[in-house]
């Protein structure tokens, strides 16, 4: 089967020799002539024509000297092209190519900057930013950082009785006099001076369609998983509310510690260079959470899933994250949000991975109705809608027949029935309004 190292054609053609740049550029590849897409040998007519003339076409056109090598099968020939990775960039009349999967892909814009940085040994976050100074930075986040890492014990007191410029340096983040990227993404207090887009957006949605409010959260990358959390579980998650006894029982729909860690992983591995914000899409049933950025090269989603090495995307930024004690370096990020699901009862994360983008996802419509004590409410619907109330004050009751798979002249109904008790209010008008709920222990 074709992938990333190996690739069919029945036939050569000139223009085959894109795909030999890719694996040149990529982590090199066999592109073999005389077999058919399905991979079943059709043989070559003209072996020894090929022989003469690819090798030094090949050359000439690209600077590289590749193993060209004939194999028989069943009595016919095909020739197996060699290509191995190169350490520096490879291009074919200018144009610079790579391998995505089983297809040659042309680099521009950011790919093709990230590109060559990479084959110089660089990465995007370590690049020198000119016309930066030291002073130009305020020292809270500074602080932020002391604090984190004497908590997490990563550092000491006496390791930080340094400078803010000298805890720069030995961060790795300056060079040659210059701060780079990650100094001022992790430090600075507007960051988006130089990085546009280095902000994260939440935008709470009735559906796919329709979004209730939303907000955004700049500043230094050292406390946005802080600001993030502290947004998120006061303004737009409602804790579900029950009764052991006397004591009262708040849950939230993400547990916290799953909800910091996918933020924290979306932080240090994004690529800033497309402009786009964090995105984090919050339904009446779901938390979604956008992020720019790649698997690393040769990477499967499977692989990604399995046990594996850090390979972070902003080395940089998470080698500060690590020493600030916020992450762990082992790559673990995934198997621990997946753990503090499992711990606090609730699904596993999903995700989507695409070519330019990674989505995780948490479902938080499992079990809705289930926190309401049985002594709250009348029966099963009511106690669903007033988890969902809580969970978004701003909900329809449309959304919630919806959630809960009922009519809507019956979610109106009991609605009635919940405000005759008390335990339900309307403040504000039907469009633009709220609701607010009253259990036990709350009511005048």
């Amino acid at each position: 089967m074709e992938n990333q190292n190996l690739e069919w054609k029945a036939t050569w053609r000139d223009e085959y020799m894109k795909t030999l740049c890719a694996f040149a550029n990529a982590s090199g590849g066999t592109l073999e002539i005389g077999r058919a897409d399905d991979g079943v040998i059709v043989g070559v007519t003209d072996t020894v024509k090929l022989l003469e003339n690819l090798p030094n076409k090949i050359k000439s056109a690209m600077a590289i000297i590749p193993d060209i090598v004939v194999h028989e099968s069943s009595g016919r020939e095909y020739i197996m092209i060699i290509v191995e990775a190169y350490p520096f960039p490879i291009s074919y009349h200018g144009v610079y190519y790579t391998r995505s999967g089983s297809t040659t892909q042309e680099l521009t814009g950011s790919a093709l900057d990230e590109f060559m940085l990479r084959k110089q040994g660089r990465t995007w976050d370590g690049v020198p930013v000119p016309h930066v100074k030291f002073d130009d930075f305020e020292n809270d986040a500074f602080k932020a950082f002391r604090r984190k890492a004497i908590a997490s014990a990563r550092l000491t007191a006496q390791d930080l009785e340094i400078t803010d410029e000298m805890l720069l340096k030995n961060l790795r983040l300056v060079e040659d006099g210059y701060l780079k990227r990650a100094a001022l993404l992790i430090f600075h207090q507007d960051p988006e001076n130089w990085v546009p887009g280095a902000y994260v957006k939440v935008g709470l949605f009735e559906n796919a369609a329709d979004i209730l409010y939303q907000d955004e959260i700049y500043g230094p990358l050292i406390t946005m998983a802080d600001k993030v959390e502290d947004l998120v579980y006061t303004k737009y998650f409602k804790g579900l509310i029950s009764y052991e006894g006397l004591q009262r029982i708040e849950t939230f729909p993400v547990p916290r510690f799953a909800f910091r860690e996918a933020v924290l992983n979306a932080i240090q591995h994004r690529d800033y260079s497309t402009g786009n914000p964090i995105h984090i899409h919050i339904y009446p049933d779901k938390v979604l959470i956008y992020n720019d950025g790649r698997l690393p090269e040769n990477w499967t989603v499977e692989k990604l899933f399995a046990t594996h090495t850090s390979m972070p995307y902003n080395p940089l930024i998470a080698g500060a994250f690590f020493r600030s004690g916020q992450i762990e370096a082992w790559g673990r990020g995934i198997e621990k949000i997946s753990d503090s699901c499992k711990n606090w009862g609730k699904p596993e994360p999903f995700y989507e991975v695409r070519s330019n983008y990674i989505m995780i996802g948490f479902d938080t419509d499992v079990g809705i109705g289930e926190n309401i004590g049985e002594n709250i409410g009348e029966n099963e619907t009511q106690r669903k809608i007033l988890n969902l109330m809580l969970l978004n004050p701003t909900i329809s009751a449309k959304a919630m027949a919806n959630a809960i798979g009922i009519a809507s002249r019956n979610v109106e109904a009991n609605i009635s029935s919940l405000k005759k008790t008390g335990i339900v209010e309307r403040v504000g008008p039907a469009k633009g309004g709220r609701w607010v709920v009253r259990l036990p222990g709350q009511r005048s």
